[in-house]
């Protein structure tokens, strides 16, 4: 998937970079960083495209990204048709923003650690009060107080190794060719808002202006995925955030997700999930009261 180069520079008071957004929804473009990118979702939910990967995202979440890494959120419709705003804090900053071998003294060697993981993207599993309260006062921190909070969050995390979920399982591919990265994320962008409905490869080649058989060939190229591959992906990315949730059910599930029948929805998710949407409920139900268990 070809990506958008984003450069990011510090200010003239800060070694590293502060963000809040807040927005009718997300809109920045798939794309990478020659820094680190900690993120956390105040308030949002969607899908998020992560160098060869999809999954769900939502409210209160943190991802730490490694440089060079692709990624993109994007909300679901569900969530522009509520009317809010999405609401997300980014840290940026680069690995010898305090010097070239900073992190390589042996006090740092878990904050080290943690900055090589990110290279393939992580997400943490484990809710944390503390690291949410940090985080969102970064925004209003500056100078000494600003850089001491980035290294405690930094360190906090470096000792959460257990609940931090690897995203990728191998470092992904940079696209170095930037051209078409709008005409991609215009199809992306599609799907997520059609996945309920009919997405076809005929409408999302007009998306893209092109013709229906030089879009296919584009399409696997860029995604490792016929257009038919992806939007199954996507509907079975979608069906495991809804299993979390006890008032589906897995018929309810099936139909939500575009499918039409319950047998073809349980032969799909498990071509992709390796077990069945059943099996993936109960598996996820014991795991969550285990982490929540933890977290009190």
């Amino acid at each position: 998937m070809k990506s958008i180069f984003q450069h990011q520079s510090a200010t003239a008071d800060m070694s590293f970079v502060v963000r809040e957004y807040l927005q009718p929804h997300f809109t920045s473009p798939f794309h990478f960083h020659d820094a680190y990118e900690l993120i956390i979702i105040s308030r949002s939910h969607g899908k998020l495209y992560v160098g060869n990967k999809i999954l769900n995202f939502s409210d209160g979440e943190i991802y730490l990204f490694g440089p060079g890494l692709s990624h993109c959120f994007l909300n679901d419709r569900s969530f522009k048709e509520t009317g809010e705003t999405a609401h997300a804090i980014v840290i940026f900053f680069k690995e010898d923003f305090l010097g070239k071998d900073f992190f390589t003294r042996a006090e740092l060697a878990p904050i080290k650690d943690l900055l090589q993981l990110s290279a393939v993207g992580l997400k943490l599993e484990l809710p944390d009060p503390w690291l949410h309260d940090k985080l969102h006062a970064m925004v209003q921190s500056k100078g000494m107080e600003a850089l001491l909070s980035l290294l405690q969050i930094l360190h906090r995390l470096s000792h959460m190794q257990a609940h931090l979920h690897s995203i990728n399982s191998t470092i992904p591919k940079i696209w170095p060719k930037q051209g078409d990265s709008n005409r991609l994320e215009k199809v992306i962008r599609y799907i997520i808002d059609h996945f309920k409905e009919e997405p076809n490869s005929k409408e999302a080649a007009s998306v893209a202006c092109m013709n229906e058989a030089a879009f296919c060939r584009y399409f696997k190229r860029r995604t490792e995925k016929t257009f038919s591959q992806f939007v199954n992906y996507v509907r079975v990315t979608h069906a495991t955030n809804l299993l979390m949730q006890k008032k589906w059910s897995i018929a309810g599930i099936c139909y939500e997700c575009g499918y039409k029948n319950i047998s073809y929805f349980n032969r799909q998710f498990k071509n992709v999930m390796g077990v069945t949407p059943m099996e993936y409920r109960m598996n996820h139900s014991n795991a969550n009261a285990a982490i929540i268990e933890e977290a009190i």
